[in-house]
């Protein structure tokens, strides 16, 4: 498959995955729910971080994050009492359990009352073509409130060579002007040319298929090769390659 042919079959399944359809069996309709800014990115966040196993489970487990929230995220986040607090103790998802939820409770309120918010945290950190030190110097500044040690597994570093799928999946969510209306795109201070594809074995599988790929491990060197070949099909929008790269494994097993 000459360049050309390969970017004309990825565009083509960008048009096909990249629907409304997509919501429904997707946790991106967790941010969706929502109408104010606060809410859509702190209810995109907390669904993200849970964002690994089974989809349904990932989904039903995010609609219990927001029930024991009040289905108020923001408003919980700011003004929470320690009873209601104490509440998050029942929540698990996997290895992210009770104790977890509630050092991230505490981690946004300490981005929203001393650092101006989760967007501008990750837009004061961005380099000129990348999000990666963004994600870096986010996960600092989201544990200085000294939340337990266990919880920062939860938030991957690409400066430690991790891929950090589920963090560059919410980047996307929040950053990408998508006018099929999955991605919400409501942060206008990061331009989408800078974000990197979500990097997972399914999408990591089609892209060494496809050639777009030669490192085996999914991590942060591979994903810099990945963005690489993205970004050369398509300056603007690399990450829309998401939807075809996901579509292929997931849905068609290619």
């Amino acid at each position: 498959m000459t360049e050309a042919e390969l970017k004309d079959f990825l565009d083509q399944k960008v048009v096909q995955y990249n629907t409304l359809d997509f919501i429904e069996s997707d946790p991106v309709q967790i941010p969706h729910l929502f109408t104010q800014k606060e809410d859509i990115e702190i209810a995109g966040f907390l669904s993200a971080t849970i964002a690994w196993g089974n989809r349904k489970m990932i989904i039903k487990n995010s609609h219990k994050m927001m029930d024991l929230m009040g289905n108020s995220p923001y408003d919980f986040v700011l003004s929470h009492s320690e009873n209601q607090l104490d509440s998050l103790d029942q929540f698990v998802h996997r290895t992210f359990n009770g104790q977890d939820f509630k050092a991230f409770v505490k981690g946004l309120q300490h981005i929203y009352t001393h650092h101006g918010g989760l967007e501008t945290v990750f837009t004061q950190h961005q380099e000129t073509t990348s999000t990666q030190k963004s994600i870096h110097e986010f996960k600092k500044i989201f544990f200085e409130a000294n939340q337990p040690q266990r919880s920062q597994k939860h938030i991957s570093d690409p400066l430690n060579n991790s891929a950090a799928k589920r963090i560059n999946m919410y980047l996307r969510w929040m950053c990408r002007q998508d006018t099929k209306g999955v991605d919400l795109g409501i942060w206008k201070s990061i331009p989408p040319s800078k974000l990197s594809c979500p990097l997972d074995v399914h999408s990591g599988n089609v892209a060494r298929k496809l050639g777009l790929l030669t490192r085996k491990q999914n991590d942060a060197k591979a994903l810099n090769e990945l963005d690489t070949q993205l970004r050369h099909l398509d300056p603007k929008d690399p990450v829309k390659y998401d939807f075809a790269l996901f579509g292929l494994g997931v849905f068609e097993g290619f």
